[in-house]
């Protein structure tokens, strides 16, 4: 990429350890020329414990210096710090990446829940839906590097909506693969072998060989986590489609489904950019 990108760093200060900060630190040198850093201080009320009696609640100067300000200088970073109070997480994260002009965020994701419906709050669900950029689920011990990117699309399917988002991953996936230095993969599940997904179009949308394209008969969620792990992926660019119509009122199981199965990092695009 040759326009300075823009990572707007989410920071939840009732946590010891900041994995998307440090996912973002280690992200910038890897990325020329170098980004410019916003990291957003604020806590989700729908999961965290705001009662008094909760100690992690209470942050001085010296935790700012030690788990903010020192790492950022260190890595020679330009940064800034905005510190939200808004009861509105959510709503104050679009707010102020659409202000810096983010061209990514990134968020601590957590430890996939598989045992329950939902892995999300809906607070966290609506930021993907809703982000006017690609949101970056850092999983908690997630490989930092980044040596294979793996897309998924559905390239099976007729819709404009969908057309457009496998588009925007697929922008995304070989953008962030060229500034990586790394190896590009593609996968496309399908369940119906009369919509089997067309190799050729695949190929020629992409440019890529053979053996970097995946194409699985499975459940979405199955065939990408199994091929995250033959390819040994660093990263996984999934897609959402935007918040139009009946959409908003949809939280998207297939997605949830997919970032609750893998064990990496996950790059979210909607249909929207």
């Amino acid at each position: 990429m040759s326009s300075q990108e823009k990572i707007f760093v989410v920071v939840n200060p009732t946590l010891d350890k900041q994995v998307a900060l440090d996912r973002a630190l280690i992200t910038s040198q890897l990325i020329t020329p170098r980004p410019e850093v916003c990291v957003f201080v604020a806590v989700d009320s729908n999961t965290v414990n705001l009662d008094a009696r909760n100690p992690s609640i209470y942050r001085d100067t010296d935790w700012f210096e030690q788990q903010i300000h020192r790492p950022l200088k260190e890595a020679g970073l330009q940064y800034r710090i905005e510190v939200s109070w808004s009861n509105d997480w959510q709503g104050s994260i679009m707010a102020s990446a659409k202000h810096f002009g983010a061209t990514r965020i990134m968020i601590r994701a957590g430890k996939p829940i598989k045992s329950k419906r939902f892995i999300f709050a809906e607070s966290k669900w609506e930021l993907l839906k809703e982000a006017t950029c690609p949101v970056v689920l850092v999983r908690d011990e997630a490989k930092p590097l980044r040596k294979v990117v793996l897309a998924a699309v559905n390239f099976q399917a007729s819709r404009i909506n969908q057309e457009t988002l496998n588009k925007n991953i697929l922008e995304r996936g070989m953008d962030l693969a060229e500034s990586y230095g790394a190896d590009f993969h593609v996968v496309n599940a399908y369940i119906d072998s009369l919509l089997y997904p067309d190799r050729g179009r695949l190929a020629k949308h992409t440019g890529l060989k053979q053996s970097n394209t995946h194409v699985v008969k499975g459940y979405t969620d199955e065939v990408i986590s199994k091929v995250s792990k033959q390819i040994d992926a660093d990263v996984v660019i999934i897609g959402t489609l935007g918040q139009t119509g009946l959409t908003k009122s949809r939280r998207g199981n297939t997605a949830e489904r997919v970032i609750s199965a893998l064990d990496v990092d996950v790059l979210v695009v909607n249909s929207e950019y």
